[in-house]
């Protein structure tokens, strides 16, 4: 399955960060995965790109071209998708992946995390997000979900795909349904 992931291009201030992501990067190459992510090698991206490479996974990167200047290409990279916008690479992203996963990251993860539960609500994609809840990291964005199920602008079953998650045993049910 491709799996899309989602963290920061930075590593945080604490090392539990970087230990998440390499133990979704063994995850992801231990269930014969394929990792679609933002294509950068710096921070916890190129953590988890390292771990899946170094493992002999296989690595699709989407990467707008302006980037460059910025974030340094991962150089052992798959197949590989240069775009104009970011626009574009959340959409190629979304377009080359069956699933999501969430781990940490700034304003740009939480930017294409929660496009993805939209897209799930509005049923335009398929397949489960799972949001590492790692320390509570996520959980201001469940309570919001759980608000707007509260108040009625939304309902549980059009998120029932959407999972809030914090061990690898919870990850491995859902992706064995």
């Amino acid at each position: 399955m491709k799996i899309a992931v989602y963290l920061g291009s930075s590593s945080g201030i604490d090392e539990k960060y970087s230990k998440l992501t390499k133990e979704i990067g063994n995850w992801l190459v231990e269930h014969k995965h394929t990792l679609v992510y933002g294509a950068g090698s710096k921070g916890l991206m190129g953590v988890l790109a390292d771990t899946v490479h170094q493992k002999g996974g296989m690595i699709i990167g989407v990467m707008p071209e302006f980037l460059l200047e910025q974030e340094k290409l991962y150089p052992a990279i798959d197949e590989l998708y240069m775009v104009d916008t970011m626009s574009k690479r959340k959409q190629k992203m979304i377009d080359e992946a069956e699933s999501f996963i969430a781990l940490p990251g700034g304003p740009g993860t939480l930017e294409e995390v929660t496009e993805i539960i939209s897209l799930i609500r509005l049923n335009r994609i398929s397949g489960s997000c799972v949001l590492w809840n790692l320390d509570g990291y996520y959980q201001p964005l469940k309570d919001q979900l759980d608000r707007m199920i509260e108040c009625g602008f939304l309902s549980a079953e059009m998120i029932n795909r959407v999972y809030f998650i914090t061990t690898m045993d919870e990850l491995d049910a859902i992706f064995r349904k």
